[in-house]
């Protein structure tokens, strides 16, 4: 439990939990059951992100879509999350009761996602997607401020990140199959799916309410603040290094077609990469506490370079297959590294929320860019060295970790 919601707890300035929701059953506050929820209600409002593959494929391939359709209308849903999730940031501290809100939030995504299965002109779903992501950032937004006050965030986070995963994992691997038989709109099925089964896990989940009073302020120890240019150049490592892998895993599906690859060896191979990258993940908590930044995050990132290089020779499937598990095991360990230097900049915790505005700019950018220049003549090959390139800008974030580490040395060493 962390130092925060341990010393609140024990003092019992918690507000009682109140609503609609006071009468209902709840798992343990701390306990597993609790963080898998919470992991899921964190979850639902971006797994069409785990998925964005597969949902790409299916509107070109099953709808009829252009690339540069397919791509805007995943763009806009991942600017609309990276809007919400910035705009709910400023909107915590009125939400005492947020079970309501999950739920209200959840089943206006389902009725989205429903109007969405009726609909086919890309001009109605690219206003329609860009609305749904608003939903599902403020969501995720307010699952991760809900987490932060449950007391076992670290471990909540940790099933966030394999129910993401996990997630993505099946989707991918079962839902190509479904949409020749189903139609172009079967991963959406997927969505409403997921959103379900969230709402009725919140239900369950305890209140965990604001804190009352004066323990509404921070108790976290002072943390080190920095020049504004290592933190903006931190902060556009992490907008360039997620639209570049984005760009290319939105159409990782169609990417492997393109160099002869089977159909049915692409959705294993990208299934299976999705499944194997929460390595990376595990790796960098594991090596997060144990080491500074400057060296693993410089290897990783090399190590990225090379690895969405290697598509270059997708034609081979173990080339295929070995540029999809490299890319997916530095995705998750290098993204964690650079989240975990902007929140190290400031002690209230403001950079963190421009770094996960960042993180989803980039999400949002790269299928849109990708798209455009597919549908503009432009080749896979052309891609993956213009993915190659943005990257190179992700080494300007290493000075600023390198001060990082000093700073957390030297302040080792003072105490």
């Amino acid at each position: 439990m962390s130092e925060n919601a341990e010393s609140l707890i024990d003092r019992g300035e918690f507000t009682p939990a109140k609503g609609i929701f006071a009468g209902a059953p709840t798992v343990s506050a701390q306990g597993w059951a609790a963080s898998i929820l919470l992991a899921f209600l964190s979850s639902a409002g971006l797994y069409y992100v785990n998925i964005a593959p597969v949902i790409s494929n299916a509107l070109m391939s099953g709808a009829g879509l252009s690339a540069a359709e397919s791509g805007d209308i995943l763009s806009a849903n991942f600017f609309g999350a990276a809007l919400g999730a910035f705009g709910i940031t400023f909107l915590i501290r009125f939400i005492p009761r947020w079970k309501p809100a999950a739920c209200a939030l959840l089943l206006s995504s389902i009725g989205l996602d429903l109007l969405t299965i009726s609909l086919s002109a890309p001009e109605s779903l690219v206003p329609l997607r860009f609305v749904h992501g608003v939903l599902g950032g403020s969501l995720v937004g307010l699952g991760f401020a809900v987490i932060s006050r449950s007391g076992i965030a670290g471990r909540a986070f940790g099933m966030l990140l394999a129910v993401q995963y996990l997630g993505g994992f099946i989707g991918i691997i079962t839902l190509p199959s479904l949409v020749p038989q189903f139609g172009a709109y079967v991963p959406f099925y997927a969505l409403i799916t997921f959103s379900t089964c969230t709402l009725l896990m919140v239900i369950f989940l305890p209140a965990y309410p604001l804190p009352a009073g004066k323990s509404t302020r921070s108790i976290l120890p002072k943390k080190l603040v920095l020049p504004v240019t290592p933190i903006l150049l931190t902060l556009l490592a992490l907008f360039c290094f997620q639209l570049a892998n984005m760009a290319l895993f939105a159409f990782i599906i169609d990417l492997g077609h393109a160099f002869g690859l089977t159909p049915g060896y692409v959705d294993l191979t990208v299934g299976w990469a999705s499944f194997i990258a929460i390595s990376g993940a595990i790796l960098a908590a594991h090596t997060g506490d144990r080491f500074d930044l400057t060296r693993p995050l410089a290897i990783a990132l090399v190590a990225t370079v090379a690895g969405i290089a290697l598509f270059l020779a997708s034609a081979s499937p173990l080339a295929f297959f070995a540029a999809n598990v490299i890319t997916g095991i530095t995705w998750a360990f290098c993204v964690a590294y650079l989240l975990t230097m902007v929140s190290r900049f400031d002690a209230a915790g403001q950079m963190g929320a421009f770094g996960g505005f960042a993180s989803k700019m980039g999400l949002a950018s790269g299928p849109v860019i990708a798209g455009r220049l597919l549908s503009g003549g432009g080749d896979y090959s052309q891609l993956i060295i213009l993915a190659s390139v943005l990257l190179l800008v992700c080494f300007a974030a290493l000075p600023a970790a390198v001060k990082l580490d000093h700073a957390g040395n030297n302040s080792g060493a003072e105490t």
